[in-house]
């Protein structure tokens, strides 16, 4: 692959070179960074640094890409929801990263969906319209051929694709519904995370509703009229209802071990049949659960 050269920013100036170098997509993680310069593939203004290096403005970094893995299919169990010869809506299990990154290199959703007959778009990310964070779960809409990815992905740039999700917080809205328009990207004072504290923001909506008022917790459906990294869980963080079972921008509650939020229903029109697409995902066993448990805590007022 031919090497991925750039002049390091003012903004990314005294930053760890991982850290910038896990900005750039071609990389895409701090641990696939770390990989590369720990390996010899990195090199600034033509010197192998170390990852803690931090380099200064307009130097310039050099990064010997690997060359892509191929990928193979796997047989993993993936729920199809509804399908037919162009698309796939498919209800990811919490746990499943998307695509490979990093060292993870086999088992991924990607993987599986080649199984399944996934294709078009990006090397590497075959069928991918759009993702779910690794410990959200519920519905993703997948392509099954080149034309198809394209026809999605105008869907999705027009916000066509109406995709709802549950999540419980801690707190209570002020209001019964709302709109959070608060641009997000990379967090100025923590690189590894998102938030609307940026320099790099890009435009970002939320909508959502109350299902059930819980005490302390409520159960919102919330709507996507965006789709940035982390983004339902930094705009509730923001006005004051983060996730429970969130560890990144949440609260630790309930005994949960990933954040409650799960994608449970999609609709569109089919881009190529018109055909009108509304389609479901009921809550998991961990995600039922937890939600039991918060209704019988407001039940006895405990909270």
């Amino acid at each position: 692959m031919a090497p991925l050269r750039f002049r390091v920013t003012e903004a990314e100036a005294a930053e760890r070179l991982d850290r910038v170098l896990a900005r750039r997509k071609e990389v895409g993680s701090r641990a696939e960074a770390e990989r590369l310069i720990t390996g010899g593939r990195v090199r600034v203004d033509g010197v192998a640094r170390g990852k803690s290096h931090r380099p200064g403005p307009g130097e310039m970094v050099e990064v010997e890409l690997a060359a892509p893995e191929t990928l193979e299919p796997e047989e993993l169990e993936i729920a199809v929801v509804w399908s037919d010869e162009h698309l796939l809506v498919v209800d990811k299990p919490a746990g499943m990263v998307v695509h490979p990154a990093g060292s993870t290199r086999s088992g991924t959703l990607v993987h599986g969906l080649l199984a399944l007959g996934a294709s078009g778009g990006e090397e590497g990310r075959p069928g991918i319209v759009h993702r779910l964070d690794r410990d959200t779960s519920g519905l993703m809409l997948v392509a099954r051929s080149e034309r198809a990815h394209r026809a999605l992905q105008g869907l999705v740039r027009r916000r066509e694709v109406e995709r709802r999700y549950l999540a419980l917080v801690h707190g209570a809205p002020r209001s019964r519904s709302g709109r959070i328009d608060a641009p997000v990207g990379r967090d100025r004072g923590d690189r590894t995370r998102h938030s609307i504290d940026t320099d790099t923001p890009r435009d970002a909506v939320t909508w959502f509703e109350t299902r059930e008022l819980l005490g302390e917790r409520t159960l919102l459906e919330v709507r996507l009229e965006t789709g940035r990294t982390h983004q339902i869980r930094i705009h509730l963080e923001a006005i004051g209802l983060p996730v429970c079972g969130d560890p990144v921008y949440g609260v630790a509650d309930l005994g949960l071990r990933r954040q409650f939020l799960h994608a449970h229903r999609m609709r569109l029109c089919h881009p190529l049949t018109g055909e009108e697409l509304d389609l479901r995902s009921e809550l998991p066993d961990d995600l039922a659960a937890a939600l039991e448990e918060a209704r019988r805590a407001a039940r006895k007022g405990l909270g």
